[in-house]
C-alpha cells in the first residue's frame, strides 16, 4: 500500500499544514478550481489579523436575511468552489440558499437539501456521544486510553497510559495525525490508488504511531485525526457497538436526520447530493472524488449530511437536548488553539467543538469540516436558537477568497441574528 511509505520532508509540511485545520483537505495554499458561477436560489425551509478573518458584518440594515445570504452563497461561488448551498436559522426567520452546480458533467444545478461529505464535522457527533457515555458514567474523561484499549498505543514513545480520553476529544494527546503520512487523502496517484480501499481503525493508528509523539500528553495543543480514530474505537469497546452504530441510534433517529448518514464502507452517497472535486495541491489533475470507501477518515471525518439536518444538530446539541449541562459545559470548555489561526483567527477547543470571536462581539460553535472535494463550515450561538451552515465543493482558492468568503456568511448571518 502506499501508506506504508514514509513521504518525503515536503510532502510532510505540506501534509501538516493542511490537517492542522480539518480532516484533511488543506485550508491554506489549496489549488482552486474554475468557477462555476450560477444564479443563487433561495428558499424558505422549515480576531487577530489574518488572511481568512471574517469581514465584519456590513450589510445594510434594510437588506433582508434572505438576500443577504444570497448574495454571500454567490460571493463564495465567485472564488472558485463548484457548488454552494447554505442555510441560516434564526429569530428571523429560515432561510437557504444555492448556487453552482451539484455535477460539473450533467450541470445539474446545487439544490437545497443536497447531500455531502461533512469531514470533520464528523468529530462533534462522536464527541457527543463519548459525553453522553461519560454521562451515564460508562466511560471517565480521566480513564487512559491503555485502560480501554491496551497496548494500541505504544512505540516510539507513543504511551497510551498516559493519554486521557479528555486529551484524545481535546487534541491535547501530542499523538501524531495519522492523515499527515496517508497519500490517499494528500495526493492524486493516491486518493486513485486507494480510494476504494478498506481501513480499519486499528490501521489508520498504526500509522501514526510509526511516529513518534509531538509532544507529551496535555503539554500543548494540536489537531490529529488520531486522536477521534481511537476515540471511534472507545466508544466500540464501551458499548460493543461500532461509533457509527451509536452515532446513527443516540442522535441520527432521535433528531430525525433522516439525511444524515454514519457510514462504514459504502463509497457512494446515495439520493440527490453535491459531487466533490479536487486536484489535491496541484499533485494531480482535477477530478471527481465523490466516491470514496470512508473508512479512511472512520470516526474522524466519515460521515454524510445537508445543511438542514446539520443545523438541527446543533440547535439540539447546544440547546441541551442531547447532552447533559455537566457534559455539555465540559465539551465548551476551551483551550486555545493557535493551530486554527489560519482559518479561524483566535480560535479556541472544547471537547469536539471549536468556538471562533465574532466581528460584531463575543463568539460562536462551530466545527470545520474537510475532506477531499467537500467542505463544511458552521456557527451556532452558545444556546443554539441561531444557527448558519454553508457547504461547498471544489478547492479552496490559494488567495484564500474562498475561506474569507465563508467565514463572512457565518459572521455576517449570526451578527444580524444577535450574535453571541
Amino acid at each position: 500500500m502506499t501508506s506504508t511509505q514514509r513521504p518525503s520532508p515536503a510532502k510532510t509540511r505540506i501534509a501538516s499544514r493542511i490537517v492542522a485545520t480539518a480532516l484533511v483537505t488543506g485550508l491554506a495554499g489549496l489549488a482552486g478550481l474554475t468557477g462555476l458561477a450560477g444564479q443563487s436560489v433561495a428558499a424558505p425551509t422549515a480576531s487577530a489579523a489574518s488572511a481568512a478573518s471574517p469581514t465584519p458584518a456590513t450589510a445594510s440594515a434594510k437588506e433582508s436575511p434572505r438576500t443577504a445570504l444570497r448574495k454571500d452563497v454567490d460571493a463564495i461561488t465567485r472564488t472558485g468552489s463548484v457548488g454552494v448551498i447554505a442555510q441560516s436559522s434564526g429569530p428571523r426567520g429560515h432561510y437557504a440558499a444555492a448556487s453552482g452546480v451539484a455535477d460539473t458533467t450533467t450541470r445539474e444545478r446545487a439544490r437545497v437539501g443536497d447531500r455531502f461529505r461533512i469531514g470533520s464535522a464528523t468529530k462533534t457527533f462522536v464527541s457527543t456521544v463519548m459525553l453522553q457515555l461519560v454521562g451515564e458514567g460508562r466511560v471517565s474523561l480521566d480513564d487512559t486510553v491503555d485502560h480501554w484499549l491496551p497496548g494500541v498505543v505504544s512505540g516510539n514513545g507513543n504511551d497510551g497510559r498516559h493519554i486521557t480520553v479528555r486529551q484524545l476529544l481535546q487534541h491535547t494527546s501530542g499523538l501524531y495525525d495519522y492523515t499527515a503520512d496517508f497519500p490517499e487523502m494528500t495526493t492524486a496517484n493516491g486518493f486513485q490508488a486507494d480510494r476504494y480501499t478498506t481501513w480499519t481503525l486499528e490501521q489508520l493508528v498504526a500509522i501514526a504511531t510509526r511516529h513518534k509523539p509531538n509532544f507529551a500528553p496535555g503539554t500543548n495543543w494540536a489537531y490529529a485525526n488520531t486522536n477521534y480514530v481511537l476515540a471511534g474505537m472507545i466508544i466500540e469497546k464501551a458499548t460493543g457497538r461500532s461509533w457509527q452504530q451509536e452515532v446513527t441510534r443516540r442522535i441520527i433517529h432521535p433528531l430525525g436526520l433522516r439525511n444524515t448518514l454514519a457510514p462504514t464502507t459504502q463509497s457512494r452517497i446515495p439520493g440527490p447530493h453535491l459531487r466533490g472535486y479536487s486536484n489535491f495541491y496541484g499533485t494531480g489533475e482535477t477530478m471527481d472524488v465523490t466516491d470514496l470507501n470512508p473508512s479512511a477518515a472512520g470516526a474522524a471525518g466519515a460521515m454524510v449530511s445537508t445543511t438542514g439536518d446539520l443545523s438541527r444538530f446543533y440547535s439540539a446539541l447546544l440547546g441541551g437536548r442531547l447532552l447533559r449541562p455537566a457534559q455539555l459545559s465540559e465539551m465548551k470548555t476551551t483551550v486555545r488553539a493557535e493551530g486554527l489561526d489560519a482559518v479561524w483567527p483566535g480560535a479556541r477547543y472544547g471537547l469536539g467543538l471549536q468556538e471562533v470571536p465574532l466581528s460584531c462581539g463575543g463568539s460562536y460553535y462551530t466545527h470545520g469540516g474537510d475532506i477531499p472535494g467537500f467542505s463544511t463550515r458552521s456557527g451556532a450561538s452558545a444556546d443554539g436558537r441561531r444557527v448558519v451552515v454553508v457547504a461547498t465543493t471544489g478547492d479552496t482558492a490559494p488567495d484564500q477568497s474562498t475561506e474569507k468568503a465563508k467565514n463572512a456568511l457565518v459572521d455576517r448571518a449570526l451578527c444580524a441574528s444577535g450574535g453571541k
